[in-house]
C-alpha cells in the first residue's frame, strides 16, 4: 500500500458525506469527551429514534456459518440509511461475543498526517450516552513507538469511528473502547499497529478488534462489484498481505485499507484462522441508483477450536 491514499480516492471518501444525509454538524466538546458531529445527519439524533433504528437493523440481520470466537470484525462507515443494515450483521456477532474491550481502527478522511493517532479522550459521546475509553491501553500504545501519537485534529470531524459507537452502545453494556485513526496505511504501518495491539491487550479473550472501512467509491455498479469482489476474495482467504498488494495495485479499493489489513494481521497473531463474509451490498442496492455507488462489507475473523 502507498503511504497515503491517492488524492482522488481521498476526495471520493470525503464526498461520501453527500451519500449520508448532509455535512457533519459543528462540534462542541469539552476537553476530555469528544462530542458527536454526525448525530441528526448520518444517524438519528434523538436517543429513542436512534435506538429503535439500530434495533430494527439488528432484528433483520441473521449471520450464518459463524462458528468460533470473534477476534476481528470488518464494518462499513457510511450513513445508517446506506450501510446500517450491512453493519448490523457484524454487530449481531459483537452482541453474541460480548467483549469488555473494543479496539476501533478507522482511516483519516479529512486530516492528512504521518503515523497513527491513538485517542486520548476519556470518552466519546453520542445521543445514547458516553462510551468510555480505556486510557490505560491508549497510554501504553503511545509509549511503544513514536509513530503512535495523538493527532486530536484528526478526530474532530472524522466519521469512520463515530458512526460505529451507537451500534456498540446498543449491543454491549459493560465495555470500553480504544479509538485509533490511521494516517499512514502502508503495510509497515499496518504491521506496527497489529504488533502493538497484540502487545498491549491485557486479556485477549475479552477484546474484539473492529476495522472500519467502505469499499470502492463512485463507480458504476458493475465495475464497483468487480473491484469489491477482489477485496472480498482476499478477506475470505484470510490473506492480509495479498490484500495489501491488491490495494496497492488498484485491483480493489477501500478507504479503510490500512485498518482492515492491520486488523487482519493482528487477528492472525491472536489465533484467528477462519474468515466469514457476513454481508455485502452497495449503495445502489439501497437507493436503486447504480450510476455511482459505494461498497459496504461486514466480515468476521474467527478463532476456532
Amino acid at each position: 500500500m502507498k503511504r497515503s491514499l491517492p488524492l482522488t480516492f481521498a476526495l471520493a471518501c470525503f464526498l461520501i458525506t453527500q451519500f449520508s444525509g448532509g455535512k457533519a454538524r459543528g462540534q462542541t466538546r469539552d476537553r476530555d469527551v469528544r462530542s458527536p458531529v454526525l448525530a441528526g445527519t448520518w444517524y438519528p439524533g434523538h436517543p429513542e429514534v436512534l435506538h429503535q433504528a439500530i434495533t430494527d437493523y439488528l432484528s433483520k440481520a441473521n449471520p450464518s456459518g459463524v462458528e468460533g470466537k470473534v477476534v476481528t470484525l470488518i464494518v462499513p462507515h457510511a450513513g445508517y440509511i446506506y450501510s446500517g443494515q450491512v453493519a448490523a450483521y457484524s454487530y449481531k456477532l459483537l452482541q453474541r461475543a460480548s467483549p469488555r474491550l473494543v479496539i476501533l481502527i478507522g482511516p483519516s478522511h479529512r486530516v492528512g498526517f504521518r503515523g497513527i493517532s491513538v485517542s486520548q479522550y476519556s470518552g466519546y459521546k453520542t445521543p445514547l450516552g458516553v462510551a468510555p475509553v480505556d486510557r490505560d491501553i491508549t497510554k501504553k500504545l503511545l509509549s511503544i513507538n513514536p509513530q503512535m501519537k495523538w493527532i486530536s485534529q484528526a478526530d474532530h470531524q472524522e466519521h469512520s469511528l463515530e458512526i460505529q459507537i451507537p451500534f456498540i452502545q446498543t449491543v454491549l453494556k459493560d465495555f470500553r473502547i480504544v479509538p485509533i485513526i490511521m494516517g499512514d496505511q502502508d503495510l509497515e504501518a499496518c504491521s506496527l499497529l497489529a504488533k502493538s495491539l497484540v502487545a498491549v491487550l491485557p486479556n485477549r479473550e475479552e477484546a474484539v478488534i473492529l476495522a472500519s472501512t467502505d469499499l470502492s467509491h463512485f463507480h458504476a455498479d458493475q465495475q464497483a462489484r468487480a473491484l469489491d469482489e477482489d477485496f472480498i476474495k482476499h478477506v475470505r482467504d484470510f490473506s492480509p498481505e495479498a490484500l495489501a498488494k491488491a490495494l496497492a495495485s488498484g485491483s480493489c479499493e477501500a478507504c479503510g485499507a490500512g485498518p482492515t489489513v492491520a486488523a487482519m494481521l493482528a487477528a492472525t497473531d491472536l489465533g484467528a484462522s477462519r474468515s466469514v463474509i457476513l454481508r455485502y451490498l452497495n449503495s445502489g442496492d439501497v437507493t436503486g441508483d447504480r450510476r455511482q455507488v459505494v461498497g459496504y462489507l461486514s466480515a468476521a475473523l474467527l478463532k476456532t477450536p
